[in-house]
């Protein structure tokens, strides 16, 4: 008989006392059994939502995360194994740039992904707009992608840190998408299995974002060090405004497009750029791939210049299933929606302010992403185009053009985009773009 029956354990943590890492061991093998019911973890996460965790229980929860499964194993890779991971935010197409940089560089990027929470979109619901795209390979096939290619963006296997995989799962469906400590957990539960030996966490803030009040994001920030703490995963974290659509574009296919763009030297929004250099060197230098973040940012232009980033990128799609001619046709792979509206201002000014949360919870709405666990979603629909904040604006310009499956669904978003801008006459004060937390 299990010594800690799962009520037991729900009561304690209802009632604020705490668990010992004996007790989170076997709370995470009982989610994983399944012998836990979905109610059961659903008011798991509202009790850690209500009560909290302590710095050591936040650690141990992980570690038993962690514990729940199988654990990657990288040794023999001729480089080091590095990776990314962003707590979510509009536009924010980052890791599909960033995995083929590294690895055209050198380094190994077996990257877990997840898919979208909320009004963020999700890295594999993105990937999944290629026709077979297979985001869940079996472990010999991921291997065998990342040792040749360099990286492979996929999900969580069913037996990669399992008890997250359910926890995960409700999380949407109870409200507790924001609770720093299960967002804490599952996201290095699963880094650690994965078996990185660098991470960089792209922690995102403002409106378009999971976490959007500062305080609350260094917060987040301080928990990820204090966990990471002697795992023997080094962590650097930066913060980034989400303020705007990180890229032009918030979409699925849409922003696959905008990757597509960057890494074959087509046009790309400036600050998307930006940031996906800033994240890529810095996981050079902490691999050893580079002595400095100049250097680094030679290795990454001379990477995009001779299209060894794009061909790393055409190779993992091709290697998981998804079009082998994708760099000299992505028209003919990604789909398109059939309604483009473009949304016009009605006045000039300088934008001042953008909601972007709503624009985010439009993309949803269009179709782009989920409800509830498991809907189908339409890859297709989105927002291209959108403008930025500080951007001068005339009287009849193009805001952002709706992506839409039926002229209904692009009037309603089109109304919603329009009241997401806040225009006034003087320019806005300049907001750093991100900027990298020092280490304790």
């Amino acid at each position: 008989m299990n010594a800690w029956p799962a009520a037991a354990l729900l009561r304690a943590k209802r009632e604020g006392r705490r668990l010992d890492a004996a007790q989170w061991q076997a709370l995470a093998e009982g989610i994983a059994r399944e012998d836990w019911s979905e109610g059961q973890i659903g008011a798991l996460a509202m009790a850690i939502a209500w009560r909290g965790l302590d710095a050591r229980e936040c650690r141990d929860f992980t570690f038993a995360l962690r514990d729940s499964g199988h654990r990657l194993d990288w040794r023999g890779l001729p480089g080091p194994v590095l990776d990314k991971h962003s707590t979510g935010g509009v536009g924010d197409c980052v890791s599909l740039a960033l995995a083929p940089l590294v690895a055209a560089c050198g380094g190994f990027v077996p990257m877990i992904s997840g898919r979208g929470l909320g009004h963020t979109g999700g890295t594999l619901d993105k990937l999944e707009s290629l026709p077979g795209y297979e985001a869940n390979p079996a472990p010999a096939r991921l291997r065998r992608i990342v040792a040749e290619v360099g990286c492979a963006i996929v999900g969580q296997s069913a037996d990669l840190v399992p008890a997250d995989r359910r926890l995960y799962a409700v999380r949407d469906v109870t409200a507790t998408v924001d609770v720093p400590e299960l967002i804490v957990a599952s996201i290095l539960s699963k880094k650690l299995a994965g078996g990185a030996q660098a991470l960089v966490l792209d922690i995102k803030t403002g409106s378009g974002a999971q976490t959007p009040d500062m305080a609350a994001a260094e917060a987040l920030a301080a928990r990820m060090r204090a966990v990471a703490e002697g795992s023997g995963l080094r962590l650097a974290i930066a913060l980034t405004d989400m303020g705007q659509v990180l890229g032009h574009e918030a979409g699925n296919a849409l922003e696959l497009r905008a990757v597509l763009d960057l890494l074959t030297g087509g046009r790309a929004c400036p600050r998307l750029r930006a940031l996906v250099f800033a994240l890529s060197a810095e996981l050079l230098c902490m691999g050893g791939l580079a002595a400095d973040r100049g250097e680094a940012d030679t290795r990454l232009e001379g990477a995009l210049a001779s299209g060894a980033a794009a061909e790393c990128f055409a190779r993992m799609v091709a290697g998981l299933g998804g079009p082998r001619n994708l760099l000299e046709h992505p028209q003919r792979h990604l789909p398109q929606a059939p309604v483009l509206r473009p949304v016009v201002a009605d006045r000039e000014g300088f934008v001042q302010a953008i909601d972007v949360r709503a624009l985010g919870e439009c993309v949803v709405d269009l179709g782009g992403g989920r409800r509830t666990p498991g809907a189908a979603i339409d890859h297709a629909v989105g927002l291209a185009e959108v403008r930025g904040r500080g951007e001068r604006i005339a009287r009849g310009d193009v805001l952002a053009v709706v992506h839409a499956r039926g002229e209904a669904d692009a009037d309603a978003a089109a109304v919603r985009v329009r009241a997401a801008f806040a225009l006034d006459e003087e320019p806005p004060a300049p907001i750093a773009p991100w900027r990298w937390l020092a280490a304790d």
